[in-house]
Order: C-alpha cells, then structure tokens, then sequence
C-alpha cells in the first residue's frame, strides 16, 4: 500500500474512535425542569436518588461499581411507578442480589394513595403490617394526612426522610 492509503486510513480509524468515546453513555439531566435530582440521606446506605428524576451523572457518583451499561438500563424503563417495576425490569440484567444492592441507593418516588406495599416499604422504618396498614387507611386527602398517619408507624428521623420520597401522583 502507499502512504496516502494508509495516512487516510488512520485518520478514518482515529475519527471512528473518537466519535465512539464521545457517545459512551448517558451522563446528562432527563429533563431541563429537573434541575434539582432528588436525593435522600438514609443513615447506613448513604444518599439515595430518585430513579425517575437522577441524571446519569448522579448513578454513577451514588451507586458504587456501577457502570454506563446500567445506566441506560435504569432510565430505559421511566417511569418507575413501584420498586416491584423496578426489581422485574433490572432482575432483567443481574440477579437478585445485585438488583438488592443497588436498592440500597435509590427509590421508587411514592404516590399516597396508588403506591403498593413493597414501594411503601421504602420508608426507613416501615413494616409489611405498617404498610398494609397504610393502604387501608385509603384515599389521603393530602400529602399531610399521609404523613400523619406514618407518623403514628416510624420515628420522626423517618417521617423526614419518608417526605422526601412523596411525589408519585
């Protein structure tokens, strides 16, 4: 081969490169209006964040090992209405330890009077009977009665966190 087929060659192949690396995965906001991602303090298990409203960016910094594949994954199936959605459409990919693990980090946003138990189980504190309890006490006119009904199941620590996860209505 002469030189020019070969020079031509490696700028096309440097180009291809190039254009790979600068689509390596998702690292941008879902949505301009979300400018503020949701992200909760649970003592023991770190910050968690809103699996419908997180950036790329903000998995990647929350969620330890995991990678721009999983990325995807988890904002291929927005929005997530329940964590029961969540466990089904990741267990997809990896098992169920690691579908546990990466529970640790984030949540399903809860929607008062629509969220099944598992998803009310998010709430630090909350039992089974506590969140079934919950949904008989059914429909809360608000977001205050709901919470004045889990007052009466968790401590106040876990009142403030459980009012940060409201939001799925």
């Amino acid at each position: 081969m002469n030189r020019r087929v070969i020079f031509a060659s490696l700028i096309l192949l440097s180009l291809v490169l190039l254009a790979a690396c600068s689509s390596a995965g998702p690292t941008t906001s879902v949505g301009s209006n979300e400018s503020a991602t949701q992200a909760v303090s649970v003592p023991g298990a770190g910050t968690k964040v809103n699996l419908n409203t997180a950036s790329g960016d903000d998995f990647l910094a929350a969620i330890p090992g995991l990678g721009n594949r999983m990325v995807r994954e988890f904002m291929e199936y927005r929005p997530y209405i329940s964590i029961q959605q969540f466990r089904r459409e990741i267990g997809k990919y990896v098992d169920e330890a690691q579908v546990a693990a990466y529970e640790q980090y984030v949540y399903v946003p809860i929607a008062i009077n629509d969220s099944d138990s598992e998803t009310l189980q998010q709430i630090p504190g909350l039992s089974a009977d506590e969140a079934a309890a919950l949904m008989a006490a059914r429909p809360f006119a608000s977001d205050e009665a709901f919470l004045s009904k889990l007052g009466e199941y968790v401590s106040a620590h876990e009142l403030e966190i459980a009012k940060t996860y409201l939001g799925g209505d």
